[in-house]
């Protein structure tokens, strides 16, 4: 699957590595359904070309080995939401002006498309027993990080059941929005009351999302492969409240509560942006679906 960032920009460049695929490697290839027109329209190859409808979007991970990103890291975030539970791996190619998850260097595209499909990493093999492999067997693979993602769901007040679920890579924001009132949240840690938020907001981000909103609100930076979960306030109307780095098995719970002056507002990796009302929660855990990301060199190099 190729996908690019919104907008006429890098079309020349979609064009360029939907066509190597297709023609070069023989690659089916799958396009989101603004861009199958375009490309279509380019001469691509119809055969081997294919878009899907808002029914068959639940179901791409049946059918897609890796996701090629051409942009910034909003494109990964895109590709992230695309893929509500388990995500193919992710190779992406710096072409946006943040480039924090993006490592490949576009000018090299064909050869870094190669490695991957063909694989250049000696890796050591899963099997106890290396003789399981056969004496024809590829042996070369590529490095991945699996990136944590969150998964997300609101309560409304009074309900048992989620009314909502999300999967966000970088972090969830609950804020005061257009309100001239800090708000105040009430924060849960496996059911056991923690501490009330008086605010302008407060954010749950992932190990990727600390070097974002997480950082220009104080948090710490933290290696993608450290398995946690922080907790940013943004700022926060006290001088003990920090940033807190928590353990990834905890459910986390953050309430509007009922004497709360005005509501809340809520945000998934910038998007879903809603209202929570007097008693609504967010329940927030360590996602089953990480985002394998391709490396480029290493886990740590590439960071």
């Amino acid at each position: 699957m190729v996908i690019k960032k919104l907008g006429r920009e890098l079309t020349h460049e979609f064009m360029e590595v939907v066509e190597y695929l297709t023609e070069a490697e023989r690659m089916h290839v799958v396009v989101e359904p603004r861009m199958y027109d375009e490309a279509l329209a380019a001469g691509l190859p119809t055969d081997r070309l294919f878009t899907y409808t808002p029914q068959e979007a639940t179901r791409l991970a049946d059918y897609v080995d890796f996701v090629v990103c051409l942009g910034g890291d909003g494109v990964i975030l895109h590709a992230s939401s695309l893929f509500r539970r388990h995500i193919p791996p992710v190779v992406s190619f710096h072409l946006g002006s943040m480039g924090f998850l993006t490592n490949h260097p576009y000018p090299d595209f064909r050869k870094e498309l190669r490695q991957v499909i063909y694989g250049y990493q000696k890796l050591a093999t899963c099997s106890m027993d290396n003789n399981d492999l056969p004496a024809n067997s590829n042996a070369l693979g590529v490095m991945i990080t699996l990136r944590m993602r969150l998964s997300c769901s609101i309560v409304r007040a009074g309900a048992q059941e989620p009314d909502q679920e999300y999967e966000v890579l970088n972090e969830i924001v609950v804020d005061r929005g257009s309100n001239s009132f800090l708000t105040n949240i009430e924060a849960y840690i496996n059911g056991n009351f923690i501490t009330r938020v008086q605010a302008d907001g407060i954010m749950l981000a992932t190990p990727t999302g600390s070097t974002a909103y997480s950082v220009a609100a104080g948090g710490s930076m933290v290696h993608p492969n450290v398995q946690a979960i922080l907790l940013t306030p943004i700022c926060p109307h006290s001088l003990n409240f920090r940033p807190i780095i928590l353990p990834d098995y905890i459910e986390m719970e953050l309430r509007v509560p009922e004497t709360s002056r005005v509501s809340a507002w809520v945000c998934f990796d910038g998007k879903q942006r809603q209202e929570l009302h007097r008693g609504d929660s967010v329940f927030v855990r360590m996602s089953e679906n990480p985002v394998p990301t391709i490396n480029r060199a290493d886990l740590t190099t590439d960071w």
